[in-house]
């Protein structure tokens, strides 16, 4: 489990839940091993754009320690190291699809609060409903990925 400051338990299941999940790089590591893919070191590396070796290293480590990643090495020349997603990441993964589908849904208005420095992310313009179209994710991934996703995990 994630290194807690205080040694008291959980005040709820949520506190849990960020416990492990806490942080920009993990909820990324979840969504590159979605539906039982199996990724190797570099691989992951290449899904995530921005993370450096060290911070994917200790992701991946405290993501193991939590049993949410399995590490699987392969004893050859060069080593090979496969990491996956338990059945307890597995299920962490689909209760975050919902969040995954908010964020498709409301890109636009995130971004363009942002950008003009509005603490509720209203830029005045948009009443937050969203034309289907996914544009702004940048990600590669749009409201029909993420449906798939959804459909694949469950």
């Amino acid at each position: 489990m994630a290194v807690r400051k205080e040694r008291e338990p959980y005040a709820c299941g949520l506190d849990a839940a960020v416990d492990v999940v806490g942080g920009k790089w993990k909820p990324m590591i979840l969504w590159a091993l979605y539906a039982g893919r199996t990724l190797r070191f570099g691989e992951l590396r290449r899904h995530i754009p921005g993370v450096s070796e060290k911070m994917l290293i200790q992701q991946l480590r405290e993501l193991e320690s939590d049993g949410i990643v399995h590490r699987e090495v392969y004893r050859e020349v060069p080593p090979k190291v496969e990491y996956s997603l338990t059945d307890l990441g597995q299920s962490l993964n689909t209760a975050l699809l919902p969040l995954g589908l908010w964020g498709d849904q409301h890109m636009e208005q995130i971004v363009a609060g942002k950008a003009n420095g509005s603490a509720d992310g209203s830029n005045g313009t948009n009443n937050g409903t969203n034309n289907g179209t996914g544009k702004g994710s940048g990600t590669g991934t749009d409201e029909t990925d993420t449906a798939n996703k959804a459909q694949n995990a469950a």
